[in-house]
Order: C-alpha cells, then structure tokens, then sequence
C-alpha cells in the first residue's frame, strides 16, 4: 500500500513537472517576471520555470534545441529572427512593455554629467552590450551614432554579455559608466548613479511568442503579461505600459 501510495506520488511529481512552463526572458526582466510567474501560479496558472540571458543568447539557445515554450526579447529583431527561422508563432506576439535607456556610473563619481562626457580622455572604459547578441548593446550603439559619440567611445568599450553585467560593472566602480535600461536602474538605484535618460534609439519594446511546439498554457502566460496586475509589477520595477 505505501508502495503504490509513493508510485503514485512521483508520478504526480513527473506530471508536474512536465506541466511546468518555461519561458526564456531578456535579463532585464528577472525580478519583474519572477514576480509575476508566482501570480501567475497562484491564479491557476502551471509553474513558470525562467531562464534569463541575453535576447540573442536565448534564441541560439532554441536554435540549438532547448525545451522552451515562450521567448520574451527585449528588441523586436530578436523576434523577427524567431519568427523567420520557424522557431516562434507570429500570430502569439504580444508586445507586454517598454524601456528606456539610461547613462549610469558609479556612486559618487564627478562625471560624467551628460552623454558628451564619454568624449572626454579623463572617461576611459565604458561598458556596454556586446550588440551582436545583447539588445541593449545596438540600442547603445544607435544612441552614440545618433549624438555623434561612436569613434570617441570605440577605443573605451568595454563588452558585456547582458545589460545585468554592465549594471555590475558600473556598480563596481571597474568601469567610468555604463549604458543600461531604465529598469536596471530602479533595481540598483543604491549601487549606481543615474546620470540622464538617453534619447536617439528605436522604441525599446519587449514582445513575448510562443515556441512552436510549444505547450499550450503558454498562450495563456503570454496573455497574463498584459493582465492589469501583471501590468502593475511591471510598473513597479521600471517598466513602461506596452
């Protein structure tokens, strides 16, 4: 009898664990989407299992086959590609929110004071994405073309492999200033120094898809991201209304 009662309790366990959704988000979202996994639990919903990396790094890894039901960017390139590659389901898009970026540095540094300042020789390491996989490395990329700070910054780059480590670097103090979303900066508003909103990129957007193949209770996760209180935790951690 104790023998079947345990059968069937790892039974139920495996089961569990198979209905268990996993969704792949842009790092920027950790402590947001955290959050709204466990409401999303607590409503009904499967248990959310995340893994947050780089937008880029997340669709090589679904390329190369990882078992993921939803993909959450932080760029629409990253989604596009997904969409052409037949990785992700267009008609599942949903656009759930909005950043900015920002210019941080160090707490109690003297500069820099505006975008300009990265020009400046006394700035020397400036970390940023590496653009080829981190969305906020091409939005960075875009804001310096854009105000005319490209070759002066060149030689001072220093590469991240996500937005979440250039937050690091900066609070460190290893780098002069770091380009970052806005909601990073809400997360660490104790360990960086805001220096100014920087304007000159695309809309910066975070659209969510379904995997193909895909379980279908990841629609319904993708719907939730839209919910008033999902909307609301959003908010609260930085984010802006899709």
């Amino acid at each position: 009898m104790l023998r079947r009662l345990w059968i069937a309790a790892l039974l139920m366990a495996i089961a569990s664990v198979a209905q268990a959704l996993t969704v792949s988000a842009a790092a920027s979202l950790g402590e947001a989407l955290r959050e709204i996994g466990a409401r999303f639990q607590a409503q009904g919903g499967p248990a959310v299992h995340f893994n947050f990396a780089a937008s880029g790094v997340l669709l090589q890894q679904l390329r190369q086959g990882a078992p993921v039901d939803v993909l959450a960017s932080a760029d629409e390139a990253t989604a596009q590609r997904g969409v052409a590659l037949g990785l992700l389901e267009p008609a599942s898009r949903r656009v759930f929110a909005r950043n900015a970026l920002v210019l941080v540095a160090p707490i109690g540094s003297a500069l820099p004071q505006t975008l300009a300042d990265l020009a400046r020789p006394e700035l020397r390491r400036i970390a940023l994405g590496k653009p080829a996989s981190v969305p906020a490395g091409r939005y960075a990329e875009q804001a310096l073309q854009q105000h005319g700070l490209a070759a002066a910054v060149a030689a001072k780059r220093v590469p991240a492999d996500n937005v979440r480590q250039v937050l690091d670097y900066v609070a460190r103090g290893e780098v002069d200033a770091g380009l970052v979303y806005a909601s990073d900066v809400r997360a660490a508003a104790t360990r960086v120094r805001k220096v100014q909103r920087v304007t000159g990129t695309d809309p910066i957007v975070y659209p969510a898809l379904r995997v193909k193949g895909g379980q279908a209770d990841a629609q319904a996760f993708i719907d939730f991201l839209l919910s008033p209180e999902a909307q609301a935790i959003l908010a609260r951690h930085g984010f802006e209304a899709p």
